[in-house]
């Protein structure tokens, strides 16, 4: 005990994140539309893989909620035999972004822009899982998702099997919203879980059960036909959505685990290029494609892990689980495991948030509604960008503050005007709108010497007003710069 002085701390954490990663590693997989034992595999990986390496001591890594809508659409347009390759060059993508040290620059990404994709991606799994909820077949996209729930609940309201599976997602729901005092002895998730199923076998209630087709028989690597897929341009850019999102999640992840312990902050390249490791080989393994994922890293530290070794030994514990006792996830019903998505989805709204950023940062707030909407009707990689590119024209209006600072004399004598600011395109039509409302009787002299900067547009345009001013008005106009 000498030389591992955090053995013990460690051993119990990783028996409190491993059952609280069960239940969602299968929810995950089961809501992304691939065998259930594919969501332990990358638990697995998450754990023996990622768990070895530097970067983040204590942050744990899985199947994630987050991509749970990507995957679904991925599999169901290219197969899920191309679900490894996809992986596999996101996990390859993520290797080379660690290795050129861009792990740091996710942290330039705009927090709007990463609640908003959050926010969508919660919004899309909530409407996805409703229909797991009352075992019924989901019709497709997102929009698509929410525009028939009106018939979602005239149909269940006629089905007794819709009905019974609506109360068992709902009590799985509730059991989350409740479970209080009993978290710290066993997880939430687990506990919901555990009771929805309990009830389900002793009533032999006629609800859909997971599928279950053993650990072996679920891994399928990619082929070469699968690979040969990359070529293509959809396939790139799904490719491009799963490294970056897996990427941002991740990283972002860790700076809210840092604030929760007083250890080792993470290295972001090595987070990255770890992430990027565990990615590879689930791809190699026909895998779900990994994260890290913020309620087994807050389970991690609040369960008292000191190091890496809780989230290695966490991935032990999945691989005998899911090697030793792969039927009993044969006896689980899929609306229970719909109904911790659900809860997670909503988690992922940050409703909480909304308000105070709408009274202090309103643009921000618009960026976020607008990337959530965006995912909603459009899709995620889509959706992402418009969110960035909002971002960033928002950041452009307001660092181009310019305005002119307009003295008029008394006595006859030259009209003295000051620009300051930031004089881009943006702000143009503004500073010739004041130029062109000075007295058209008296010369003007034009400082630019205030100006931190001046895009060429503006340059050009101050130039053009001058000459103009000169020769319509017969006046002198001197530019000080």
């Amino acid at each position: 005990m000498k030389r591992f002085p955090f053995l013990r701390a460690d051993f119990t954490a990783s028996l409190v994140v491993f059952l609280v990663a069960v239940p969602l590693c299968v929810g995950v997989a089961v809501a992304s539309g691939v065998p259930a034992e594919l969501g332990l595999v990358t638990g697995i990986v998450g754990g023996l893989v990622t768990g070895l390496l530097p970067g983040s001591s204590l942050q744990v890594s899985g199947p994630a909620a987050g991509l749970t809508v990507l995957v679904f659409e991925a599999v169901k347009e290219y197969g899920l035999g191309a679900l490894g390759a996809l992986v596999l060059a996101a996990g390859i993508l993520q290797l080379a972004m660690g290795a050129l040290k861009l792990g740091r620059w996710f942290r330039a990404i705009s927090v709007a822009v990463v609640q908003g994709m959050l926010a969508g991606i919660g919004l899309v799994l909530i409407a996805g899982q409703l229909y797991a909820l009352m075992d019924a077949k989901a019709p497709g996209s997102g929009l698509a998702n929410i525009g028939a729930l009106p018939r979602l609940v005239m149909d269940t309201a006629r089905s007794g099997t819709g009905l019974t599976a609506l109360a068992i997602g709902a009590g799985t729901i509730a059991v989350l919203v409740l479970w209080r005092r009993a978290a710290r002895v066993l997880p939430a998730p687990l506990a919901a879980v555990a009771l929805a199923t309990t009830s389900v076998w002793v009533l032999d209630l006629p609800v859909a059960r997971v599928e279950v087709s053993g650990l072996l028989d679920a891994i399928q690597p990619p082929g070469l036909a699968d690979i040969g897929r990359l070529t293509e341009l959809g396939v790139l850019g799904t490719v491009l959505a799963f490294a970056l999102i897996a990427s941002a999640e991740s990283l972002f992840s860790a700076a809210a685990v840092d604030r929760l312990h007083d250890g080792a902050r993470t290295d972001y390249d090595r987070e990255l290029m770890a992430q990027g490791a565990g990615n590879t080989l689930c791809g190699l393994l026909g895998a779900l494609p990994m994260t890290a994922v913020i309620v087994r890293s807050a389970a991690n530290v609040q369960a008292g892990a000191r190091t890496k070794a809780s989230r290695v030994l966490h991935g032990v514990w999945l691989l005998l689980f899911a090697a030793a006792f792969p039927a009993a996830l044969g006896v689980v019903p899929i609306a229970a495991l719909a109904g911790v998505l659900v809860h997670a989805g909503w988690k992922l709204i940050p409703l909480r948030e909304l308000r105070p950023l709408w009274r202090a940062h309103r643009g921000e707030a618009v960026v976020l509604c607008v990337t959530a909407l965006a995912i909603v009707t459009v899709n995620m990689f889509e959706g992402v960008l418009i969110g960035l590119l909002l971002a960033v024209a928002k950041t452009a209006w307001e660092t181009s503050q310019a305005h002119l600072e307009v003295h008029i004399p008394s006595v006859p004598g030259p009209v003295r005007v000051r620009a300051v600011g930031n004089a881009t395109f943006l702000r143009l039509p503004k500073l010739l709108d004041q130029l062109e409302a000075l007295p058209a009787d008296r010369d003007v002299e034009l400082d630019l010497s205030g100006l931190r900067h001046v895009d060429h547009a503006c340059q050009a345009a101050l130039e053009n007003w001058a000459e103009q001013h000169r020769r319509s008005r017969s006046r002198a106009v001197e530019l000080v710069s």
